[in-house]
This record gives structure tokens, C-alpha cells and sequence, in this order.
């Protein structure tokens, strides 16, 4: 399975903070959001990964994350001219996607919860039909909602409902089979003049191959898509981190653990953060036994 972060958009609900510099690249407490859904991305076992951004944006996430070599991965670029919605991701991915399946991630979500990476790597099994997330929310109207039965058939998806049919949305991770892009190109736009991902999840429902993965209790969801957002995500990562002393979204330390580098590899890299909390981390991880 491949991967596709969409890392595009105008950024017009966080001006004037991102006026000049990709949401994607902001801070999220001590970290780029990128790594966010990058680490995702490699939890669940993906190494082939796009990142769609701007034009004027690649260069700079060129320079923060390369070709991906130095995490045991690959990581190409592809450029959207201008927003036309989530699903346009697998017209401009399509070269990129071939005839694989792909996971789909927006690089503003952040997830952070116990058995999410064996949910995961369960969902990159996928060879038939699509998987979405459901997460309980107290006010779904501001998402896209989700219903479905007691087997996690979706029967209903609506966007931004005034009367929602469950307090389910859905968050910004999907998995689909071979068939997206050809579903993609068959897309019509909306009248907000996008190519809506809510229809790519319809046609799959309509089939009967459209599943929703319920994120439990204890589960985390943040969109960092505003400035509140983006704080309190900055918060939630903060006050885990302190308090646990272990690093959430640390893409270096995924890769080392998920066995794409190994410990003198993962030495090199903490070298050149040592001047940094997030470098000293890495230092006495790469000093460790590994477990």
C-alpha cells in the first residue's frame, strides 16, 4: 500500500500566520505539523509516500524531509495549483498510485491513542472496498457525519448536517482499494467547485464496500486546520510528552522502531539535533537496548 499526505490548501482559516508559509509546516508544540500524519503514515507500515502541497511550498518540504532515505523510506512531491478539494489528491497521485492500494491522509490531522498502530496495520490489508474512521464528537454538525449498522456498514454519509444521524465524523484518514482513482475521475464538482472525498465514501457505500473503524474513549483526534486548533493540539502533545517522557509523532524513533533504520543509523541522526531537547531524546534512544 502507498501513501498520499495532502498538504495543500490555501490556509485561509489560520491567517495571517499562514499568508506566507504552509499550515503544514507550522509548529505543533516542538515538531512541524507534517510529521503528524507522516508518522501515520509509517506507523501503519506504509514507505511509499506522496506529499501534495502547493508549488510554492515544495522546496521547503524538500529541505525538512528530503527524499526520505535517511528514515528508510520514500517520499516524492507532487504540486496542487490551487485547492479543489481532498479527492483531487488521487487525479494529481494518480502516476504515483499505479495500480496499488492507498491510504489517503490530510496533513492537518493529528491521532494519537493505545492499538492505533495495529489498527493501522490492519487497515493496509485492504483489497476490496474503502475504510473510514468514525470518532464521537458532542456537536457533529460542523463534520462530516457517519451512520452505520451494528456490523460498521456505513449506511449514511452527510456533510455538516443540520440534523446529524449520529454524533460519528469522520476524520481525515481513509483507505481505499485499486478502484479510487478510477471513482476520482468520474467525480463531478460540488458547488463550492471541489472534488469532494464525501462522494468518492458514497459511491463505495453504494456498493457495499464502504467500512468504518470506530476510534475509541481513549482515543485523540485533533484537526490543527485553525489557530485554536493548533494550540490545543500543541497543548495535548506538550502535556503528554512531559508527563510520560516519551515523544509522540517522532518520526526518527518510528523509523528506528518500526525497523526501516537501524541504532548507528538513528545516532547519526540524533547527532545533528543534539542541541535540542527532541536530539537528546533520540541520543539516549540510540543509546538504549532496543526493545
Amino acid at each position: 500500500m502507498k501513501g498520499i499526505i495532502l498538504a495543500g490548501g490555501s490556509g485561509t482559516r489560520m491567517y495571517p500566520i499562514t499568508k506566507s508559509i504552509s499550515k503544514q509546516l507550522l509548529p505543533v508544540y516542538d515538531k512541524p505539523m507534517i510529521y503528524y500524519p507522516l508518522s501515520t503514515l509509517m506507523l501503519a507500515g506504509i514507505k511509499d509516500i506522496l506529499i501534495i502541497t502547493n508549488p510554492e511550498f515544495i522546496t521547503f518540504f524538500e529541505k525538512l524531509l528530503g527524499d526520505g532515505s535517511h528514515l528508510g523510506i520514500s517520499i516524492k512531491y507532487e504540486k496542487q495549483t490551487e485547492p479543489k478539494g481532498i479527492a483531487e489528491a488521487f487525479l494529481i497521485g494518480e502516476h504515483f498510485i499505479g495500480d496499488s492500494e492507498v491510504c489517503l491522509i490530510l496533513g492537518d490531522n493529528v491521532f494519537y491513542g493505545e492499538g492505533f498502530t495495529q489498527m493501522l496495520q490492519e487497515c493496509t490489508k485492504i483489497k476490496n472496498g474503502a475504510k473510514i474512521f468514525g470518532y464521537y464528537v458532542q456537536n457533529p454538525t460542523s463534520f462530516g457525519v457517519v451512520e452505520f449498522d451494528e456490523h460498521e456498514n456505513v449506511i449514511s454519509i452527510e456533510e455538516k448536517p443540520e440534523k446529524p444521524k449520529s454524533n460519528y465524523v469522520v476524520p481525515g484518514l481513509y483507505f481505499y482499494d485499486t478502484q479510487v482513482t478510477k471513482i476520482a475521475k468520474k467525480l463531478t464538482y460540488s458547488q463550492r467547485g471541489e472534488l469532494e472525498i464525501t462522494d468518492i465514501n458514497k459511491e463505495y457505500m453504494m456498493r457495499g464496500d464502504l467500512k468504518v473503524e470506530l476510534l475509541g474513549r481513549g482515543f485523540a483526534w485533533l484537526d490543527t486546520g485553525t489557530s485554536e486548533g493548533l494550540h490545543e493540539a500543541s497543548s495535548f502533545v506538550q502535556t503528554i510528552q512531559k508527563r510520560q517522557g516519551l515523544y509522540i509523532s517522532c518520526i526518527e524513533e518510528i523509523a528506528y522502531r518500526m525497523n526501516y533504520i537501524c541504532q548507528n543509523q538513528l545516532h547519526e541522526l540524533a547527532k545533528g539535533l543534539k542541541n535540542t531537547d527532541y536530539g537528546e531524546y533520540l541520543i539516549n534512544l540510540s543509546n538504549e537496548r532496543k526493545l
